[in-house]
């Protein structure tokens, strides 16, 4: 079932200018972690430290300053009629667990029917990246990314397949090093219609593609 969702709950406000930390607090909170990690902040090494993770965190997390719905509304009609399947595949997926705030790496593989008008095929990576960039859980994340397709677009069909390695499992607690976690969501034609999924699913390579012989 194709569930519409408005722009403002698609991209939630980032926290007023009020409520962040400033610069000072945030480089103040990395040097609290570094003793409790049981170093000494002001050793050499270290000393440039909180200032290097607070940069690092501000293109991690760059996401919250984007608008995923605003790179999409520009698009073009000029398709002389072309309503297959679009596919973007292997875009690099780089996330992190909201959990314990450690990196998901991955690809995902967006496609949409469209109807009518087409997007630059950029601008898809971008609302990937959008999502990725915030504290995340891979299910949600594949939610939003195709909820704001097809609620922008309003193709004829939405789907999204995120694979990725959750370094919360491989690195730490578990420790299962090599497994993969992949998560779809399919909206119209993609949900609907078996032979436009099997398509698509044989596009990505999920599914032996159809004999050329």
């Amino acid at each position: 079932m194709n569930i519409a969702t408005s722009p403002s709950r698609l991209t939630p406000a980032a926290p007023a200018a009020s409520t962040r930390p400033t610069r000072e607090e945030a480089e103040a909170a990395v040097r609290t972690l570094l003793l409790w990690a049981g170093d000494d902040p002001d050793r050499e090494g270290l000393l440039g430290t909180p200032d290097r993770v607070v940069r690092s965190y501000e293109e991690f997390f760059a996401g919250y300053q984007v608008d995923p719905v605003a790179l999409l509304e520009r698009t073009f009609e000029e398709t002389d009629g072309y309503d297959e399947i679009v596919l973007l595949r292997d875009i690099r997926l780089e996330s992190y667990c909201e959990h314990h705030v450690v990196p998901i790496i991955g690809r995902a593989h967006v496609a949409y029917l469209p109807h009518r008008r087409v997007v630059g095929i950029s601008k898809l990576a971008r609302v990937v990246d959008a999502y990725a960039k915030r504290l995340q859980i891979q299910e949600k994340l594949t939610a939003q990314i195709a909820n704001t397709i097809n609620e922008v677009l309003q193709p004829r069909g939405v789907a999204v397949i995120l694979e990725a390695q959750h370094q919360c499992m491989t690195t730490r607690g578990i420790h299962k090093p090599g497994v993969s976690m992949v998560t779809s969501r399919m909206l119209g034609a993609f949900r609907d219609d078996a032979t436009t999924r099997r398509e698509l699913l044989a596009m990505v390579g999920r599914l032996p593609g159809p004999s050329l012989e």
